[in-house]
Parts: structure tokens; sequence; C-alpha cells
């Protein structure tokens, strides 16, 4: 047992995540990190990206480092809160803060999210922390926490130096899935090499949420809003070909430019509710038979505890495959509807949402949701192994 450890607690975890983009990894570590708690961790989440007001939750200690986030110039580049590029010293004064967290969080496991399978970009402060945990007495477990599905089209080289990362330092990969869905090897094709350290946790979906006092039948939304203008000008448009007359909600996301959000909210029927954030999301659904969305993890895990019918846009710019794979294969199951982000237009959602209303409701999907609750358990037996070792 660790100084970090107390009668009540089960053990002491620090949770790194970095939200670059959207706002999808700080969810979805957020729901981890909630689960954790409520299972006797001590919990320390340590954010860097832009703060997401609900995320952490309450019952969470939370450490906000200064805020990175990705660059107008290209996504490999960083910017700081105020877009100014980073450079040599704020990396330096990042690397102290999180290192210094670490020591004083005293942690018994410590959890990296993406990386070494991506967050490439923060190897300035987290190649820092992996030496800190190396030279640790007692060194704490090392995991890595991704959702189920990689980016592909990875860089050359790229595949053999997260390797050696596992290798040399990683005691596990928590991969937030069910092997009946996807399985890492199909997205990360060395994972055979390190079989005997992946735990599949399941799905991170919510808790299976109450209706929200308010109702709407169709709910658009953008996630962190940054690239879903093309989205939301496309579903308003085909409201006005369908002359559809249920009650829409538009969620913009909070990272919808301001600009845009203001043309939406002046050129939008005044019978539709646009709003930037609605940290009931979830809530939302269970009242409504259609949504519109892109396919990120967590919205896609939001929808599969309704029987709410999805119109997915993946995200596909820059080359990006990872929401492609996951709506192509939920539309292979009969979960889903798609419409191409190159094809994307009033028509073409129009023409989607046609097809979805014509279906059933979908059913509770046949894979684990309970990502969450299962991470707890698995960190747990892994730390009862080493105590009994």
């Amino acid at each position: 047992m660790t100084e970090a450890m107390t009668d009540r607690s089960r053990g002491s975890i620090f949770f790194y995540v970095q939200h670059l983009l959207g706002i999808g990894h700080i969810v979805r570590a957020s729901r981890v990190a909630q689960a954790l708690a409520e299972a006797g961790f001590t919990v320390t989440l340590v954010t860097g990206g832009t703060p997401v007001k609900g995320f952490p939750p309450a019952g969470v200690n939370h450490i906000q480092l200064p805020s990175v986030v990705a660059s107008t110039s290209g996504f490999s580049a960083l910017a700081d809160g105020e877009g100014n590029a980073v450079d040599r010293a704020f990396e330096e004064n990042r690397t102290r803060l999180l290192i210094d967290a670490y020591r004083a969080a005293k942690p018994d496991t410590v959890i990296i999210e993406a990386f070494p399978f991506g967050r490439r970009q923060m190897r300035f402060e987290l190649l820092p922390l992996i030496d800190a945990i190396e030279d640790s007495v007692p060194r704490p477990i090392l995991l890595s926490s991704v959702r189920d599905i990689l980016q592909e089209n990875r860089k050359p080289g790229r595949d053999e130096e997260t390797l050696s990362l596992i290798n040399q330092h990683f005691d596990g990969i928590l991969v937030h899935g069910d092997a009946r869905f996807v399985r890492l090897e199909e997205t990360f094709p060395k994972a055979g090499a390190f079989a005997e350290k992946i735990f599949y946790t399941g799905l991170v979906a919510p808790k299976k949420p109450a209706p929200s006092p308010d109702r709407f039948d169709v709910v658009v939304s953008a996630g962190g809003g940054a690239v879903g203008a093309g989205l939301i000008r496309a579903a308003i448009d085909a409201r006005q070909i369908l002359a559809d007359h249920r009650r829409w909600c538009v969620i913009t996301g909070p990272n919808l430019p301001q600009e845009d959000f203001d043309r939406f909210a002046a050129t939008t029927p005044a019978e539709v509710t646009i709003e930037r954030f609605r940290p009931d999301f979830p809530s939302l659904l269970v009242n409504a038979t259609l949504s519109i969305s892109q396919a990120g993890y967590n919205t896609v895990c939001d929808l599969m505890q309704t029987r709410c019918r999805p119109v997915l846009v993946p995200f596909a710019a820059g080359g990006e495959t990872e929401q492609t794979e996951r709506a192509e294969r939920l539309v292979a199951l009969g979960l889903a509807d798609v419409v191409a982000e190159a094809d994307l237009d009033g028509d073409k959602m129009a023409a989607a949402i046609r097809r979805a209303d014509a279906r059933p409701a979908p059913e509770t999907p046949p894979f684990a949701l309970d990502g969450a609750a299962h991470t707890a358990e698995l960190i747990a037996e892994l730390l009862s192994k080493r105590k009994a070792g």
C-alpha cells in the first residue's frame, strides 16, 4: 500500500488526457474517471486542452495544465489558449507542472490517454513523465487508454515506435471497445506483438439517462463544433426540403466559430432551437426519434443507449479514417444511415433522413456498453495481482 492509499481508497490513479480539436477525448476520460472514483479509487484527472463545461464531473480531483490546441497551421502543430504557437519555454513549463502533479499524487496506477498510439505532439511532456514513472519506487502500473478504432494511414515508422514504447514501458492497453464489434489489430496490425497486454473494457457509454424535460423529435449535433458547420447547414437545408415540422434542436458545439453560430441563429426558423452546448445531450436523445451527428466515439455510445435512429456524417477531413470505419460497421449491422462528408448537402441529407425514418427503431446492440465500470474492475484486478505477486 502506497502513501496515497487510505482505508477509504482502493488506490490512487493519475489519469492524463489531452484533447486538441474536439471534446471526445475529455468526455470519455471523464466517464472513466467518474467510474473509478465511484469504485473507491482516488483519481487525479490531468487535462491539457481548452476547458469544457461539465467535464470532468464533480468528485474527481482535477488539474488543468496551461491549455494547448491544434494549431490552424496544421494538426501536428500546437497553439496555446490565445492562439500563439507553443514555444520551448511553454513546453518546459507544462512539463514541470505535469511532473510535479505526478509526484504529488504518488499514484499506484498511471493512465495515459491515446499515447503512444496517438498524441505524438505531446511527447515533449509525456516522455519525461514516463521517465519519472520508471524512476519511481515503487513504480506504478502504467496503462494506455485508447478508443476501439485507431486512426489509420499512419506515417512509416510510427507503428514501430509505438510498439517499442509499449514493450519498454506499458503494463497494459485498455481498449475501450468490444472485440465483437472491432478488434485492435484491425486498425493497429502490430497488436499481436503485445496481445497479452490488451484488455477490452467494453464501450464507455454513459449510464442510461432519464429523459430530458425538454422534448425534441430531431437532435442535430456537431460534437465539439470546430468542423461541424457543414453538417449543421445540410441538416437545416434538409428540414426545409422535407417540410419537416417535427421539433428540432441543433447543438452546434462549443468550438463552432462565433460567426457561424451567429449566422445559424439569425437564419434558422424560430421553431428550431439552436444551442451551443447541452451537457444533458444523452437525455435529449432518449426522447428523440432521429439523430443527425458525426460518428465520433462518444456520440455513438450515447446513441447506443437509446432507440433513436442515427444519421451519421463521419469526419473525414485530413485523411481521418476512424469515424468512417465506425459508421460503416454500424451500417453493416443495420444500426445507422450515413452521408459521406464529401457528398454533404441538403438533398443528400434529406434522402438519408427519409431512409432512417423508414427503418424500425434500433434495438440495444449486441456489445458491451459498461466500459467505464469494467475499467475500474480491471485496474483493481491488476493491482491485486501485483500485491499478491
